[in-house]
C-alpha cells in the first residue's frame, strides 16, 4: 500500500487530496473517490481511500474545504458546510476540482470512476452524478443528503451514472418524505438507481465514533458491515464488470 498527500486546485483555494493504491497492482485501475462528511477530510474518509485501494482501485479521498481546513466541533462543522449546501454551485465546482484531479492521475483509468460520500459527503457524490461527469459509473451514498438542488426540475436531465443509497429509515437529515423525494428524482431521471434502507436506523450508523442517539447519530456496525458489503458489491459492478444495459431494457412495471 502506497499513500500520500497531493496538492490541487480550486481556483484560488488549494486543496489536498490523500491518494491510496495497492502497489503490488500494476498500471492504471479504476478510481473511486472519497467525499467527507461535514468536519472536512479525516482518518475516516482515509481509511475508507485505503479500503478502496485494497480493493484494486484507486482510492482518492476528496478534499471539499481546503487544504488544512477542518472542524473540531459541530458548530465548527456546520460553518464549513453551510456556504455548500446553500450554494449548490459552489459544491459541484469545489467536487469537480477533485473529480479532475483523480482522474488524471497517472494511475487512473478516468473511464472507470466511481465515487462515495458520507452525509455531506453523499450530497457531493450525488451532485456529481447529477452532472453527468464523463467517466462517472457508479456512486454510493451512505446516510447522505439526499435533496437535489433548488430550482433542478426532477428528470430535466437524464443521470448515466448508477446510484446506491445507503440510507438509515429513522435519519433526521433525509425524512421519508425527502427519501420519497429523492426516488421521485431518480426514477425520473432514468438512473438505475438501487437502495439499502436500514430500519431503526439513524444518521451516521456506518461510523464508529457516532453515539448521539438522542439526536438520531448513532453507529450500528451491523448495518455498516451490510452497507460496505453492498457497496463493494455495486462498485464491482460499476467498474470492473461487462458494461451494463440500458436501464430501459428491463420493463418496469407500470
Amino acid at each position: 500500500m502506497e499513500t500520500q498527500f497531493l496538492d490541487y486546485a480550486d481556483g484560488d483555494t488549494t486543496c489536498e487530496a490523500y491518494v491510496a493504491h495497492d502497489i503490488s497492482v500494476s498500471g492504471r485501475r479504476p478510481v473511486v473517490l472519497v467525499f467527507h462528511a461535514w468536519g472536512g477530510q479525516d482518518d475516516f474518509a482515509r481509511s475508507k481511500a485505503e479500503r478502496l485501494a485494497k480493493l484494486g482501485y484507486l482510492g482518492v479521498a476528496i478534499d471539499m474545504y481546503g487544504k488544512g481546513r477542518r472542524g473540531s466541533s459541530p458548530e465548527e462543522n456546520g460553518r464549513l458546510m453551510t456556504p455548500f449546501v446553500q450554494d449548490r454551485s459552489l459544491l459541484l465546482r469545489r467536487a469537480s476540482a477533485g473529480w479532475n484531479f483523480a482522474r488524471h492521475h497517472p494511475l487512473a483509468n478516468e473511464h472507470a470512476m466511481g465515487a462515495i460520500g458520507f452525509c455531506f459527503g453523499g450530497m457531493c457524490a450525488l451532485d456529481l452524478a447529477r452532472a453527468g461527469r464523463p467517466g462517472l459509473q457508479g456512486v454510493v451514498s451512505f446516510h447522505g443528503l439526499l435533496g437535489a438542488p433548488v430550482g433542478v426540475e426532477p428528470g430535466a436531465r437524464p443521470m448515466h451514472a448508477r446510484v446506491l443509497a445507503c440510507h438509515g429509515w429513522n435519519d433526521p437529515m433525509a425524512r421519508p418524505a425527502d427519501f420519497e423525494a429523492f426516488a421521485r428524482e431518480m426514477t425520473l431521471a432514468g438512473c438505475d438507481w438501487n437502495a439499502l434502507v436500514f430500519g431503526h436506523r439513524g444518521h451516521a450508523f456506518t461510523n464508529p465514533v457516532a453515539a448521539d442517539a438522542k439526536n438520531g447519530m448513532q453507529h450500528c456496525p451491523r448495518a455498516e458491515r451490510r452497507a460496505f458489503a453492498a457497496m463493494e458489491d455495486f462498485l464491482h459492478e460499476c467498474l470492473r464488470a461487462p458494461v451494463h444495459a440500458p436501464v430501459g431494457v428491463c420493463p418496469i412495471p407500470a
